[in-house]
């Protein structure tokens, strides 16, 4: 072990944020809507993984999603497409981002949460190879539901069982759900995970995703075949209110996507020396390493409310320390 290994072992982490973990200030009361158009202003009008997600599904509408008509019936053409593309998708997007991070270390361990790297040799993995266990998951699950979902809507849109709407007929109602939408997840999110903490379900369901204490791109969407199928239920939203198939892939994507770049393990990305974009959550690489706590994410402040939440400061971990002693 070198020096530099021996000082991060004294220490719970590689890196982490100087300022402590924060909510989204959109359920601040008093509200601030200086404090609103600052955060909007990243996330919507800047480089950002929420702005990456609406292109991305934007070009994936557009240029790979069969016709809605061609849809009406089941069939293995257009719904082996979809399959083959999801998996594609997330093939270049984690794949890519493990193999820029952890494969050739471009940017080393800057940035980098943990001070450990994807584990080998250890038989708690399958294939006792946490990358290999993670993309078994990922590819052999998650990949499956998401398609699965992503072709039960497109067969009821294109049937005409869910009302339906576009961008020239109700546009202000149409971009108004790319923004519902991260809300209403973090509802689901916490509330099912939060379920998913229950003994019996975490030691048979849960425990799969929580081998990854040292998480990677590909830790996202390792998890358990009930818990995947859990996870993308908060597609669930378009049968209660007038969306389009667009809001569909946006959706499904946003659930993919953001957990894959959230669980990458690196605050951010090097571009000279300077982060030009913000990837990891420290937020939910709290939850990894100290479990309960930050079951949420920081869209809503459920944590909060409810006493689970850690800000990852001193004070923090002193109160996790000492609930573990009690």
């Amino acid at each position: 072990m070198t020096k530099k290994q021996q000082v991060k072992k004294k220490s719970t982490w590689s890196w982490e944020p100087i300022n402590p973990v924060d909510n989204s200030p959109l359920f601040d009361w008093p509200p601030s809507v200086g404090k609103v158009l600052t955060w909007a202003k990243k996330n919507y009008f800047s480089i950002s993984i929420r702005m990456f997600v609406i292109l991305l599904a934007l070009a994936t509408w557009l240029i790979a999603t069969p016709a809605l008509e061609s849809c009406r019936e089941f069939s293995l053409g257009w719904i082996t497409y979809i399959y083959v593309r999801n998996l594609v998708l997330i093939v270049i997007i984690a794949g890519g981002l493990h193999l820029y991070l952890y494969t050739f270390r471009r940017q080393d361990d800057k940035l980098k949460f943990d001070f450990r790297w994807m584990i080998k040799g250890n038989k708690l993995f399958s294939f006792r190879d946490q990358v290999y266990d993670n993309i078994y998951w990922t590819v052999v699950y998650a990949v499956s539901f998401w398609t699965i979902f992503e072709v039960l809507f497109m067969w009821a849109y294109a049937n005409s069982f869910l009302p339906q709407i576009s961008f020239s007929s109700n546009p202000i109602w149409f971009i108004m759900l790319l923004l519902i939408i991260p809300v209403w997840h973090s509802m689901h999110f916490y509330w099912t995970h939060r379920a998913l903490h229950y003994k019996p379900l975490y030691d048979r369901v849960h425990s799969v995703h929580h081998r990854n204490i040292s998480i990677g791109p590909w830790s996202g969407l390792s998890m358990h075949p009930v818990e995947s199928f859990i996870y993308l239920t908060s597609i669930i939203l378009h049968l209660f209110v007038a969306s389009s198939p667009f809001h569909i892939v946006f959706h499904l994507q946003f659930l993919v996507f953001n957990a894959v770049i959230a669980h990458s393990g690196f605050e951010g990305i090097l571009f000279k020396e300077k982060k030009i974009l913000d990837i990891g959550r420290f937020h939910h690489q709290l939850h990894h390493r100290f479990f309960e706590c930050n079951y949420g994410n920081q869209e809503m402040p459920w944590d909060t409310w409810f006493g689970t939440f850690n800000d990852g400061s001193e004070d923090a971990m002193v109160k996790i320390r000492k609930n573990r002693i009690l």
